[in-house]
């Protein structure tokens, strides 16, 4: 395991390694309301940093000082609180639990080398932690289960965790037993009692014995499995009695390679579990220099070999949580890989989201050097001074205007770019106005700051329905925009109804007349054109004929004609929706020696699309989503039902993985602006979608007379 040597902690200050092998990184996953936070209260006093632990309920915790965290109670934002054990220094990244600030979660995920899952003794494991805890499998990332809630009065801490070996299979063991006020050591044997916070040891109730010899033999085979002593097994099996040491060092290996996860039961009110938990924490999870490196590139996208996690290499870093502060600026949370971060040397920041994501989002790319200003290590609301940060840890700094969270720090003589962490798409569109005219300007810096924090909040300019339209991950995500828009930046918002951007095309042939005659005292207006509208087939949109003869209108005038008839397009005819797929010939016209001019027959091309608009059917093209459900198989009728019942058109389905379903569909946009809630909520949050343009089809006569009705 990591050496435990080399760190510093003076009075009141944070805590301080001087290697990476005295790091630990951990993220705290799992269900809202599972306790995170609560338990991240219990660890801090129990390793000496707090005096007394924060209340969720008063808003007076250590990681959720945001002030919509306070308003909600409940997570929004990764939060880091750092505390030393045993001569290591630990990162407690708390993360929230809902769904909707899952881009806060894969920060955190990406900041840390290992993760401990938290559930409750009083609840069920939900379906997105046992869908993160297969991605965590997926790269090997080592794992614990923290069984929080002890207290509460349904808990149930055999049924959490049977639940949780269910859920995340069958290399879940327990190393304690609850028992009473305390804690029964399997591999000890040893009683930890708790009273008021601290901890003393005892020989275990004899009541308890038949519980612990089966518990203990199920937790040494487990053990055993994973060590790397193949004959440890048969010595096991032939009656030998295995040394606690050694049945320590396979299992500390084991979880650090995470091919074993150790549950221990914690209850954050009494404080019982939490030494054994940082125990669990500093001897068995890695330090940085045991867990890999994500891929590094050049700024031009060529593949750099990967990096070691060294003090003493050239500098990557990368900003893993923006925050801005109308007042404090600019601070952003940095996990360095490698090298050492000092104040005020300049640094090479590298932005390329478009390079690795398309151009699908709100982070423009850019590359630009700028100075590190100050260093700290944040502590809720504090920020602890730090002279130097090396690599594995991770750190605040002050005022970089240009960093924006996934962005990479290099230095400026070799830049260097990290693939940033994959982020789910936003699929809610919310529209959104300025309240008052005043507001617009700060709406707009306001966005782009928040655009800077959040990757996973994209900014829609619809250049069609001139509409500006947040996509959001769900209800609460944009609840969290809007209030920091009010709050953080002054900028009072209303939502407003969404426009889909649907298309108006001719229904079939017909003609019309455009006269535009005035005559006003001078030079007057006069024009007068004949054209045939007739449609074109998806795709086409739009086809100008000239079929004039003998100059009926004057060539320097034709094109005029054909641009009032653009602009009435743009305008549309019928329900104020952009026309499409049309072609319109010019069939005659008349003109005035004095009073024709360009402007008289663009007014005049307008005037007469308008006329033939009534002399036939004007159709609602309307566009359509390719839909992707991927749902567990029990819930696949219910999808499908759901998706018909908005007008979709079932394309089939397949299979993925032993218990999923991949339901793809066509699905008109005006039945899917909710669908981000509306199928978490008909599939308890087990099922996920995306949704890609397919192209744009009549509207059906029904639909089309609401959407006419409402224009």
């Amino acid at each position: 395991m990591a050496d435990k040597t080399n760190t510093s902690q003076g009075a009141g200050a944070a805590p301080v390694a001087e290697s990476p092998a005295a790091i630990r990184n951990v993220v705290l996953v799992g269900p809202s309301g599972a306790g995170k936070t609560t338990l991240v209260e219990a660890l801090l006093v129990a390793s000496g940093v707090l005096t007394r632990p924060g209340s969720v309920v008063d808003g007076t915790t250590v990681c959720d000082c945001d002030d919509a965290e306070i308003r909600q109670q409940r997570s929004v934002g990764l939060a880091l609180a750092p505390l030393q054990h045993d001569g290591i220094k630990v990162n407690l990244i708390d993360t929230p639990g809902y769904v909707d600030f899952v881009g806060e979660l894969r920060a955190g995920l990406r900041a840390a080398d290992c993760a401990l899952f938290v559930v409750a003794a009083n609840e069920a494991v939900d379906e997105p932690t046992k869908a993160l805890w297969q991605e965590c499998d997926q790269v090997g990332m080592p794992r614990a289960v923290v069984i929080t809630k002890l207290d509460h009065a349904r808990a149930n801490y055999e049924n959490a965790l049977s639940t949780a070996q269910n859920a995340f299979g069958d290399k879940v063991l327990p190393l304690y037993l609850p028992a009473g006020k305390g804690l029964i050591g399997l591999l000890s044997q040893t009683y930890y009692e708790y009273d008021d916070g601290a901890r003393s040891t005892h020989a275990p109730d004899p009541q308890y014995a038949d519980q612990i010899e089966e518990l203990r033999g199920i937790l040494i085979e487990g053990i055993i499995e994973e060590s790397e002593d193949e004959s440890l097994m048969e010595r096991y099996l032939g009656g030998e009695e295995i040394d606690q040491a050694v049945l320590i060092e396979d299992l500390e290996r084991a979880v650090a390679r995470g091919s074993f996860f150790p549950v221990i039961p914690v209850c954050s009110g009494t404080g019982l579990g939490t030494h054994e938990l940082l125990e669990v924490a500093t001897s068995g999870f890695p330090s940085p220099l045991e867990h890999p490196l994500p891929e590094v590139f050049t700024p031009h996208g060529v593949p750099r070999k990967k990096l070691a996690t060294d003090p003493s290499g050239p500098l990557l870093a990368e900003v893993v949580k923006t925050t801005s502060d109308p007042y404090v600026g600019r601070v952003s949370l940095v996990r360095v890989f490698s090298g050492t971060i000092r104040p005020d040397t300049t640094v090479h920041v590298s932005g390329h989201f478009t390079s690795f994501f398309g151009e699908a989002n709100s982070h423009a790319d850019h590359d630009e050097d700028e100075r590190i200003g100050t260093l700290s290590f944040p502590l809720g609301r504090q920020q602890r001074p730090a002279t130097t940060v090396v690599a594995g840890d991770l750190c605040a700094i002050g005022r970089l205007t240009r960093a924006e969270t996934g962005d990479t720090l290099s230095d400026k003589m070799d830049p260097l770019l990290l693939k940033p962490w994959t982020m789910p798409e936003p699929l809610l569109p919310v529209a959104v106005q300025a309240h008052a005219k005043t507001d617009e300007d700060k709406l707009s810096v306001g966005l782009q700051r928040l655009a800077a924090e959040d990757p996973t909040l994209r900014i829609e300019q619809n250049p069609e329905t001139h509409q500006i339209v947040l996509w959001c991950m769900g209800e609460a995500h944009s609840d969290v925009v809007l209030d920091a828009l009010a709050n953080r930046y002054g900028v009072t918002v209303d939502t407003v109804e969404l426009r889909v951007p649907l298309r108006e095309t001719f229904g079939g042939k017909a003609k019309g007349h455009g006269r535009h005659v005035k005559q006003s005292g001078g030079h007057g207006q006069y024009a007068v054109c004949d054209i045939e509208v007739e449609p074109l087939p998806e795709g086409m949109e739009f086809e100008f004929v000239d079929k004039v003869v003998g100059g009926a209108v004057p060539r320097q005038f034709i094109p005029s004609v054909e641009k009032g008839i653009r602009a009435q397009m743009e305008k549309g005819v019928g329900a104020g929706y952009p026309m499409v797929n049309i072609r319109v010939t010019l069939l005659d016209g008349k003109a005035h020696s004095v009073d024709s001019s360009d402007m008289a027959f663009q007014m005049a091309g307008g005037l007469a699309l308008r006329e033939a608009a009534t002399a036939t059917k004007v159709n609602l093209l309307e566009p359509v989503d390719l839909v992707s459900v991927l749902t567990p198989d029990d819930l696949v009728g219910a999808v499908m039902s759901d998706l018909s019942g908005r007008r979709g058109r079932l394309l089939g389905t397949e299979r993925v993985g032993e218990d999923r379903t991949l339901v793809k569909a066509e699905v008109p946009q005006v039945e899917i602006t909710r669908y981000a809630i509306d199928l978490r909520s008909l599939s308890h949050g087990a099922a996920s979608f995306t949704r890609s343009f397919a192209r744009y089809e009549a509207m059906p006569e029904s639909a089309a007379a609401r959407m006419k009705s409402s224009a």
